[in-house]
């Protein structure tokens, strides 16, 4: 079964408190529940992590090279904009790597349409709130299938 690893970066774990016009009610638990029956039904198994520290995050993508993830979909959050950090570690991976953001990041403040993360990603969906997450799985399974 191909395994996919979904990360969740800083601030990810106050979705549904969070600026409910960007990033809607939805909470994080319900997004990896979402997402979990989703890679179930195109029949991939789904981790997915969370953290708001950047060396966790790094290190998690550093296993997730040992491990041998089949893909990688993750939404940097503000780390999106600054973290060299996270786009070293996503390099070394061999596998698709997705971006996502549930808020279009094109259309906010001028500073979060630069993604330090995008020139190491194979693709990016942003806009599409919490269905960023399952459009990203359905469109790895195109890919490695």
């Amino acid at each position: 079964m191909k395994k996919i690893l979904m990360l969740h970066c800083v601030n990810h774990n106050m979705y549904g408190k969070r600026d409910p016009k960007q990033y809607g009610t939805i909470t994080l638990d319900e997004i990896n529940r979402m997402s979990e029956e989703t890679a179930k039904e195109v029949g991939y198994e789904l981790d997915t992590f969370q953290t708001n520290h950047e060396g966790e995050m790094v290190d998690k993508i550093h296993e997730a090279y040992y491990a041998g993830y089949d893909g990688v979909i993750i939404n940097p959050g503000a780390w999106t904009h600054y973290s060299y950090a996270i786009h070293d570690a996503l390099e070394i991976l061999e596998c698709p790597i997705i971006e996502v953001h549930m808020s279009n990041i094109f259309n906010r403040e001028g500073f979060r349409s630069n993604s330090v993360i995008a020139p190491v990603a194979t693709g990016m969906i942003a806009g599409m709130e919490e269905y960023v997450y399952t459009l990203a799985i359905r469109a790895l399974k195109d890919m490695l299938d």
